[in-house]
């Protein structure tokens, strides 16, 4: 089965915690993700200036891992990502800000790459939101 798992809630959150491990249970059942599509306040799982307190998890890590072991596709919605800081190093050109801050194995695009996933998934499945 082929699902598009989209976040809307940061690291911090039990949602996004939620997210990652039916990710996890995803794979290990020998299932496919078509995409990680971060979207809202999902968006910070993708900075690469998150930082947990030592005595939580590293969720936005635990995401970053998953997506390189797994060569998962992971995209953070542009405007959401802007609107909040999250920035490559084009946009960070572009808007003139000092520095880029996406992780490594995420990239930045509209939202249309949510529905353009959802048409090829069997499944959708939103942590979050309202």
């Amino acid at each position: 089965m082929k699902f598009v798992i989209a976040l809307f809630e940061p690291p911090h959150s039990p949602a996004s915690r939620r997210a990652l491990r039916f990710a996890e249970a995803v794979l290990d059942s020998g299932h496919e993700i078509v995409r990680l599509f971060l979207y809202q306040d999902g968006v910070h799982s993708a900075s690469a200036n998150a930082v947990s307190a030592q005595d939580e998890l590293d969720v936005a890590a635990q995401w970053r891992d998953l997506i390189n072991q797994h060569g998962l596709d992971g995209v953070v919605c542009i405007a959401a990502g802007l609107r909040r800081g999250v920035l490559d190093a084009q946009e960070a050109k572009r808007y003139q800000r000092p520095a880029a801050n996406l992780a490594e194995g995420w990239e930045l695009s509209g939202l249309g790459q949510l529905h353009e996933a959802s048409q090829q998934a069997d499944r959708l499945v939103c942590f979050g939101g309202h």
